[in-house]
């Protein structure tokens, strides 16, 4: 018994210009099966072939079947308003916006919804499927370095300004409250903005910067261009950063070279390794100015901070080469390049010198577009998989009825419900430090939660979405889905923005700087939070592990920091989980202790309480940070034979 499959493929319309990466997914066309008599198939268990015809063939009467083209025995999670579907969020802003505040949020929050739906979500795959193109010369020669992005990319661009995703945080219609209202339209389009999150988060950095600056003149049209809702004016930038050298190490790493020009203006002469988002209209970099010998200065003391536009007026490129498109693991849909800066003129905008401290508030921004991201493709996989929960059979039963996979995903929707609110926390610090109503104690919190937030929740996304794609068994696995875009693009967040360890070590320069004080905010802030709820009984048990666990942090801290630097920077990474862990477990605790809070959140609070909240004082205890331990790890890793610095 056999049967003989024939396909034919029907190949779609002509491709367009922009469609030079991969291609649709073919359309096939199941053509007529012969069977042997007697076969029976059946493309659903349980039911019968489609009805049988015969075909007369030498004159015998052969059977023939004809069937409709078999498919996956499963039905497709869908998602809805992501908005009205997130029971968190919205839970969030009723307890912290003012009513009238909340009320208008929302309204916009749920029409966004829809839009993201109808609209957004199909351009999305678009961009998937058509991902930037570089053509460096014409048929004749000519150089061009020409980036060819598809129209859904630049349709895209349109929607974040008629949206107002940049605007919305300058604007400041909700004072303090408007940077919350930016990040949740932010966490709602991240998974759905095709990659065009990337450029948005540079963008709003570069905003960013040019007001810390005081918004100088020759910067007062850029700045209206970044923050404009007209599609028609709406810039994006670049962050042109990383050379070959360096990649964290900007210090040490920058070789690109400014020279004066009699006019005041600057020419940029370099190479930029990695620049995301390069078809952007303007971009902010560092370079290291020339004196008249052609001398520079070394180290961050010689980096300067510039402001170029890419293009001139006529859409001729501002003295930049495109070398080539980086091929990346993910996050296809947007252009990063590498670059030669052959003359570009570009305006100094900052002292002279003053370049690392200048761009510190657009790698703030950047790394809360990261965390944004990392929260948003935790939440999409979860919901996918819940919703994939309720269609699923498998054996014998729909998986939301398989309690080891409800737990699965519940222990998942706990440590996206803690990243959120930790998003959330450092959105609104944001916001009262952009109105002048933060106090020092608001500053110093905010200083050491952004790197502390990024650095834990791109580590918890990469393991949350790959946990998550096994919901799915193989379907997780295919291109078509459209899971595995997520996990690549999620696998990206630990990196960007500074890696773990880099950011670890920020977290002991906060700590530093600061003198201590940034610490003692940090303490005293979750103690205030666990307050609220010590006299719930629900509760007591979890305030009673995070009280444990501050106090151990503190003391067992104090302790490694008279043991000296190399101590410190080896308890770094824990130390950062430590915090993370802490202070996401009281914010769960403050949520859970509301006057309406839900059984569910009080189970989130307890389930997260549950969980080692402070490794640091763990590790510490088992001697895992001295010098001892770190000559051992180093003959771990070369098995046994410890290299030095001169041999590597």
């Amino acid at each position: 018994m056999f049967a003989c499959h024939f396909f034919r493929w029907r190949p779609s319309a002509a491709r367009k210009p922009w469609q030079l990466g991969r291609s649709l997914p073919p359309v096939w066309e199941r053509c007529q099966t012969w069977s042997c008599e007697g076969l029976s198939t059946s493309a659903r268990q349980g039911q019968q072939a489609a009805m049988q015809g015969k075909q007369v063939s030498g004159g015998l009467e052969m059977p023939f079947a004809t069937r409709e083209t078999e498919t996956l025995f499963q039905e497709q999670p869908e998602v809805g308003n992501q908005y009205l579907e997130d029971a968190l969020l919205q839970s969030y802003l009723k307890t912290h916006l003012p009513p009238k505040v909340q009320e208008e949020v929302s309204r916009d929050l749920e029409k966004f919804g829809n839009r993201l739906l109808t609209e957004i979500k199909p351009l999305a795959w678009e961009c998937e499927l058509n991902p930037p193109v570089f053509r460096q010369y014409d048929a004749w020669g000519q150089r061009l370095d020409h980036i060819i992005t598809c129209p859904a990319w630049r349709r895209m661009k349109e929607i974040a300004a008629e949206e107002g995703l940049i605007a919305e945080a300058y604007e400041r219609r909700y004072s303090n409250w408007s940077r919350v209202h930016q990040a949740i339209k932010l966490y709602l389009f991240s998974n759905s903005s095709g990659g065009f999150n990337c450029p948005l988060a540079m963008t709003d950095g570069a905003a960013k910067v040019i007001e810390s600056l005081g918004i100088p003149g020759s910067l007062k049209n850029a700045f209206d261009h970044l923050t404009s809702r007209d599609p028609k004016k709406f810039w994006t930038s670049g962050q042109w950063m990383t050379e070959r050298r360096g990649g964290s190490d900007v210090a040490n790493g920058t070789e690109t070279v400014a020279r004066k020009q009699p006019d005041g203006a600057y020419h940029l002469y370099g190479f930029k390794w990695f620049t995301s988002a390069a078809d952007s209209d303007v971009t902010l970099t560092l370079a290291r100015i020339a004196d008249a010998q052609g001398h520079v200065k070394q180290g961050s003391g010689g980096l300067s901070l510039f402001f170029l536009k890419v293009r001139d007026e006529e859409g001729k490129l501002n003295n930049v080469k495109v070398q080539r498109l980086k091929d990346k693991l993910g996050t296809r849909q947007m252009a990063t390049a590498e670059l030669w800066l052959d003359g570009a003129k570009a305006e100094l905008i900052a002292a002279e010198g003053r370049g690392v401290a200048s761009i510190s508030s657009m790698l703030n921004i950047t790394r809360i577009h990261n965390v944004i991201g990392a929260v948003a493709s935790m939440r999409r996989m979860i919901s996918l998989s819940r919703e994939y929960a309720l269609k699923r059979v498998a054996f014998g039963k729909l998986l939301k009825d398989h309690p080891l996979h409800m737990q699965t995903i519940a222990r998942m929707e706990v440590q996206t419900r803690g990243a959120f609110l930790l998003l959330m926390e450092i959105v609104r610090l944001l916001g009262l430090v952009e109105t002048n109503l933060a106090n020092e104690q608001d500053q110093l919190l905010l200083r050491l939660l952004i790197p502390v937030a990024k650095l834990y929740t791109g580590k918890q996304a990469s393991a949350v979405v790959v946990e998550a794609m096994e919901c799915f068994g193989g379907q997780g696995y295919m291109e078509d889905t459209g899971l595995p875009v997520i996990v690549r693009d999620t696998l990206v967040l630990s990196i960007w923005e500074g890696t773990t360890n880099i950011l670890s070590l920020d977290v002991l320069r906060s700590l530093t700087k600061s003198q201590g004080q940034a610490l003692a905010v940090f303490s005293s802030t979750v103690q205030r939070k666990l307050e609220l709820a010590s006299s719930i009984e629900k509760l007591e048990p979890a305030v009673k592990l995070m009280q444990d666990a501050i106090s151990s942090l503190v003391q067992l801290i104090q302790r490694a920091g008279s043991k000296g630097a190399v101590t410190m920077e080896l308890a770094a990474r824990d130390f950062s989980y430590s915090l993370a862990r802490i202070y996401a477990g009281a914010l769960l605790i403050e949520h859970a202790a509301r006057p309406d809070s839900s059984s569910m959140d009080v189970s989130a609070a307890r389930r997260w309480c549950n969980q080692e909240l402070c490794p640091v004082a763990i590790e510490l205890k088992n001697g895992s940070y001295d010098a001892e331990e770190a000559f051992m790890d180093s003959c771990l890793v070369y098995d046994g034979s410890p290299v030095s610095h001169s041999k590597l």
